[in-house]
């Protein structure tokens, strides 16, 4: 035996006896975007207990920044909780925005691609995913995933969750991934 056949049935042997955890994804279904932090506190999930849902609220209160910014920094602090939204956090969205570039929250529901102009379709659905590194920030904190019709690698968003009373909010300024560059739309995009 030669020094790559001990070579792959090494590799073989550890690839075999390798447990790979699996990714749980769910998926965030929006009959309508809540466009006030009372309609999102009257969603079922709008208790934020559920980790999941508050990272497709986050993209929702994003959405609303362009068009309604205090009702957007409205619920973001309340996505926020006891870490509010700061004049920092509000001048960093506003950069993101700039050069018409709104369409970077929506990329994130299902169907909203480049082809239309990131536009979604009805009923709205956020894929949030949990892969086996994501509790790796300590008790207490989860970094969850999130795909973009327009990036080619998911955005991640990280909570953190509130002992006393069950609830996951958006830790620091974890939600600016979420407003990194994606491909543009088609409307904007010279040579379509």
């Amino acid at each position: 035996m030669g020094f790559f056949d001990d070579l792959k049935k090494t590799v073989t042997n550890a690839f075999n006896s390798a447990t790979t955890p699996s990714n749980t994804v769910r998926e965030i279904v929006f009959s309508d975007i809540p466009t006030s932090v009372e309609q999102m506190q009257a969603l079922p999930y709008g208790d934020l207990k559920d980790p999941f849902a508050v990272a497709a609220l986050c993209v929702c209160a994003l959405c609303l920044f362009p068009t309604q910014q205090e009702t957007s920094v409205a619920m973001m602090n309340y996505l926020k909780g006891p870490d509010p939204f700061t004049p920092a956090d509000i001048a960093f969205v506003k950069d993101r925005f700039r050069d018409n570039k709104e369409y970077k929250p929506r990329s994130y529901f299902n169907g909203a691609t480049p082809d239309n102009n990131y536009m979604p379709s009805s009923p709205y659905t956020i894929k949030v995913t949990e892969n086996p590194y994501s509790r790796d920030g300590g008790e207490g904190y989860l970094t969850l995933w999130l795909t973009s019709g327009g990036a080619d690698s998911m955005r991640n968003i990280t909570l953190r969750n509130k002992p006393s009373t069950g609830q996951w909010f958006v830790f620091s300024d974890s939600y600016r991934g979420l407003l990194a560059d994606i491909r543009i739309p088609k409307c904007q995009d010279a040579w379509a």
